[in-house]
C-alpha cells in the first residue's frame, strides 16, 4: 500500500510516499521549514503544499507533537497554542482533500522502529525518544505502541525537554560531553520507573550517536534509530493502516 507520511515537528515539515509492506520512502522527502511559529490555517497549507508537491491524491499520516485523540489536538508545547482544542484531521483533510489520519509523532517513529528499524522482531519492552525541537516519547510493549508525554517529566520546574532536547544543547551552548551526562541523568530516571529492556533514540541527533552516546551510559541497550530523522514519516504512513477513523475532507482549501 502506498501512503504519504507527513511528520510535523517544531521547526519544519518533512513528507513523502512510503510503501508501507517495507518501509520504504518512494520519493525523496520533501522538507519545508517553518523558522516562526504557524497558526493552525499556515500549518494546514503547508500540509497541502507538500501533497501537491506529491500530487497526492490516497490517503495522508501525519504525525503531530503532542497528545492527540481521535484526531483532536490537546497539547503543542512547541507549536501554536491556537492548536489545542482543534480537530488536527479535520483541518489537514480539508486542506489536501484527502482522508487524513493524525497522531502522535513519536508514537508514529515508535511504529516504524518496530515494524521495519531497530526494534523489528523484539518482543520485550523498548523506550523510543526523538530528541529534536523538543523530545517525544513512545512505549513498546511485545510489539504494541503507546504514546507517552515523557518529554515533560519535570526537571527543576520545567519540562525536561528544556533541558536535553537536541535543540536544548544549541541553545545552552554544551559541548557534546556534557550535553551526553545530563541525557544520561534524564535516561537513568526513566529507567527507574520504566525499566525498559532497549532505548531507541531517533531525531535528527541520532545520526550523531557516536557524539553522545558513550557518555550516556544507560543500563539497557540504547541504540539509534535505524530510520534516523524518516521514521516519522514511515510512522505516519504505517498509522493509516491502523486507523478506521479516517478523517475526509470537506471541501479543499484553495
Amino acid at each position: 500500500m502506498k501512503i504519504l507520511g507527513i511528520d510535523i515537528g517544531g521547526s519544519a515539515l518533512k513528507g513523502a510516499p512510503v510503501d508501507t509492506t517495507t518501509g520504504r520512502l518512494l520519493a525523496e522527502r520533501f522538507r519545508v521549514e517553518t523558522p516562526t511559529v504557524v497558526t493552525p490555517a499556515a500549518m494546514a497549507k503547508i500540509v497541502g503544499l507538500i501533497a501537491r508537491h506529491f500530487n497526492w491524491q490516497g490517503p495522508i499520516g501525519i504525525g503531530f507533537p503532542g497528545v492527540v485523540q481521535d484526531s483532536r489536538i490537546f497539547t503543542s508545547a512547541n507549536l501554536h497554542q491556537r492548536f489545542i482544542g482543534c480537530d488536527g484531521g479535520k483541518l489537514f483533510a480539508t486542506a489536501t482533500g484527502c482522508k487524513v489520519t493524525l497522531g502522535n509523532d513519536a508514537a508514529a517513529a515508535a511504529l516504524a522502529e518496530m515494524r521495519f528499524g531497530a526494534g523489528k522482531g523484539f518482543q520485550g519492552k523498548a523506550l523510543l525518544l526523538t530528541l529534536g525541537t523538543g523530545i517525544g516519547s513512545s512505549l513498546c510493549y511485545r510489539g504494541i505502541v503507546v504514546p507517552t508525554e515523557l518529554g515533560h517529566l519535570p526537571i527543576k520546574g520545567k519540562s525536561a525537554e528544556r533541558f536535553v532536547s537536541s535543540s536544548a544543547r544549541k541553545r545552552r551552548e554544551l559541548s557534546w560531553e556534557e550535553w551526553g551526562t545530563e541525557l544520561g541523568e534524564y535516561v537513568q530516571t526513566l529507567e527507574r520507573i520504566l525499566w525498559p529492556e532497549l532505548i531507541i533514540i531517533g531525531g535528527g541527533v541520532s545520526a550523531k550517536s557516536r557524539k553522545f552516546f558513550k557518555f550516556v551510559k544507560p543500563h539497557a541497550k540504547m541504540v539509534p534509530a535505524k530510520f534516523l530523522n524518516e521514521a516519522g514519516i514511515v510512522g505516519a504512513a504505517l498509522s493509516v493502516e491502523q486507523d478506521k477513523k479516517l478523517q475526509a475532507p470537506t471541501s479543499k482549501l484553495p
